[in-house]
């Protein structure tokens, strides 16, 4: 029996040990495994809170898996009709709804229309936020003037880095702009990547370091994209953005025009490469620096202490000391390249600036292009500047400033090496999202795979679909002064009255016991008619608005909203059909 089980066993199939590892059954080939289905990706959501048909106030809400991270969180200027507004903010809302998900924020560079309302929204709630050096330099700066410098958790990430936030992982991809240390945003989450481009362009040869790093959109487009939200700024430009080569050697003819007087050219001041650029040209030509405007003054500041500005030693002097060396010794950085009311610039047109006075002999740059929107101030700043004698360079004269933003070629190189499975055009208005898209278009992108969306839009993506839900609370929040959100649409209605046709107060004392006058009805006009010239009107406003007080007297009539509403509509309606104007009629009653 022992022998017997050594012996060698044979399987059906002869020829082959049962010991080889290989198991056959009824002569037939062993069964292949089913593969078990794939788990398919979770969706992200994106909401966009600001940036879609305006320019400014750019901020975009992505979440996955229940957690939320925020990217940049901008300011706009106000537009013409928003009267005594100091700037636009997005409405946080939504953010504030969900907090408990809000994981942090990333920032992709250091312009006002992506860090301007950071401010405002770490007042409400505070989240950590991750950017470039300069980039959360700038904001610090920022974020003192606000008193929440001590409490905001920023951390500084280096072109080329990731970051863990929630189930997101943001890596940081260089890109060129007109400011230092921009990037794009590629978000790597459970549904797949989404890229966003960020302001960007691409220079070949840009003044200050490398150029756009190509080869991370290429990496991230090989491995597979999700969804690319693309900037829209200058959509509707063909061709490439040039280089701010052009510039260098713009500067450097006009100031050799300018040999015989003093200089003073007007920048945006978060634009640190035309600075630098300014100095070289400065120091080659012999001139000293000064720096005018708040905005001006904070950004350099921060610059040169992280290194991005270069200045010589005793080159920048005070603008105190402007009077002390002739003009041809000068150069005068100033904010204002938008015409805005209360910049330096706009200031020295109008002569209400205290310590640079402009005329003949004054050689004013404008080293900047109108925001759409800034034409007419901008418009109105040269004009004045030419009425005082100076020799003022704007816009497309010379070649004094380029765009921070990719043309169209641009944009087709950006879309082809991201190659996303969806597309989705930011940052620009409806004209600026609509060119985008037909680009995409034109690179073979299915139009059902392409999104244009409002401010307010909320959508879903999947690596099997692309859907709209339903809008999420978002729109515009002024801030006037130190009041934030306080100024709404019937504020600025009323400001806008009053702008347009003026005020009429109508101030009466009225009997308590029985309601008749007793003084008045007194008439105060402001902005509607000139007193002198119009006492008969006057006269007639009196008039009426005692027939009215008397007739409710008469019918028992005390109820004060019903009074002033009949004061109102009565001589509102009187002034309409001898004036044609429509002026505010503000009645003021007092009991005696």
């Amino acid at each position: 029996m022992a022998e017997y089980k050594k012996q060698k066993r044979f399987t059906g199939k002869r020829g082959v040990k049962a010991n080889s590892g290989k198991k056959y059954y009824n002569n037939r080939k062993p069964q292949k495994r089913k593969k078990q289905p794939e788990k398919s990706k979770p969706s992200i959501k994106i909401a966009f809170l600001g940036g879609l048909n305006e320019i400014g106030k750019n901020i975009t809400l992505f979440e996955c898996e229940g957690d939320i991270v925020l990217l940049d969180c901008g300011m706009a200027f106000p537009d013409g009709d928003m009267l005594g507004v100091d700037l636009v903010i997005p409405d946080f809302s939504y953010i504030e709804q969900n907090i408990d998900k809000v994981k942090g924020m990333v920032v992709t560079h250091g312009h006002e229309d992506h860090i301007g309302g950071i401010p405002f929204l770490l007042s409400k709630m505070n989240i950590p936020i991750y950017g470039t050096p300069l980039t959360i330099g700038l904001l610090s700066n920022k974020l003192k003037e606000h008193s929440l410098f001590n409490s905001a958790k920023l951390n500084v990430v280096n072109a080329g880095g990731r970051v863990k936030i929630g189930c997101f992982e943001a890596e940081f991809i260089h890109v060129n702009h007109s400011i230092p240390d921009s990037c794009a945003i590629a978000l790597h989450t459970p549904a797949g990547v989404v890229v966003h481009s960020g302001d960007f362009k691409i220079d070949c040869t840009p003044f200050v370091g490398n150029m756009i790093d190509l080869h991370s959109f290429a990496r991230l487009g090989n491995e597979g994209v999700l969804a690319f939200l693309c900037e829209s700024t200058n959509a509707d430009r063909p061709g490439y953005t040039a280089t701010e080569q052009t510039v260098t050697s713009s500067l450097d003819s006009l100031f050799r025009d300018a040999i015989n007087s003093r200089i003073i050219i007007a920048t945006f001041a978060s634009n640190v490469n035309r600075v630098q650029q300014i100095i070289d040209c400065a120091e080659k030509y012999n001139r000293k620096v000064a720096f005018s405007g708040r905005s001006m003054v904070n950004y350099m500041k921060v610059a040169e202490e992280l290194g991005y500005l270069k200045i010589p030693n005793n080159m920048v002097i005070d603008i105190d000391m402007l009077s002390r060396f002739n003009p041809e010794q000068i150069v005068l950085i100033t904010t204002g390249s938008q015409g805005e009311p209360m910049s330096a610039l706009s200031r020295m047109a109008y002569s209400d600036h205290r310590k640079v006075v402009v005329g003949e002999g004054d050689f004013i740059i404008i080293s900047a292009n109108p925001i759409p929107g800034n034409e007419k101030t901008v418009g109105n700043v040269v004009d004045e500047l030419l009425k005082r004698g100076c020799k003022v360079i704007y816009e497309g004269m010379y070649d004094v400033h380029v765009s921070g933003h990719a043309c169209q070629e641009e944009l087709k190189i950006l879309q082809k090496l991201v190659n996303a499975k969806y597309f989705i055009p930011v940052h620009g208005e409806q004209k600026h999202l609509r060119k985008n898209a037909e680009l995409a278009q034109s690179l073979g992108v299915d139009k059902k795979n392409i999104y244009i969306g409002d401010i307010g839009s909320q959508i879903e993506v999947n690596e099997k679909y692309m859907k709209e839900l339903s809008p999420v609370t978002a729109g515009k929040v002024f801030v006037d002064g130190l009041g934030v959100g306080d100024v709404g649409s019937i504020v600025l209605r009323d400001r806008k009255h009053l702008a347009q046709d003026g005020l009429i107060i109508i101030v009466a004392s009225l009997d308590v016991y029985d309601g008749h006058v007793i003084s008045g009805p007194d008439i105060v006009s402001r902005g509607f008619v000139y007193v002198r010239e119009s006492e008969e009107l006057l006269d007639e406003i009196r008039e009426r608005a005692l027939n009215i007080l008397e007739d409710c007297a008469d019918n028992n009539i005390k109820e004060w909203g019903t009074i002033k509403n009949r004061i109102k509509d009565d001589v509102s309606k009187m002034i309409g059909q001898k004036t044609r104007r429509f002026p505010m009629i503000l009645p003021i009653l007092q009991e005696v």
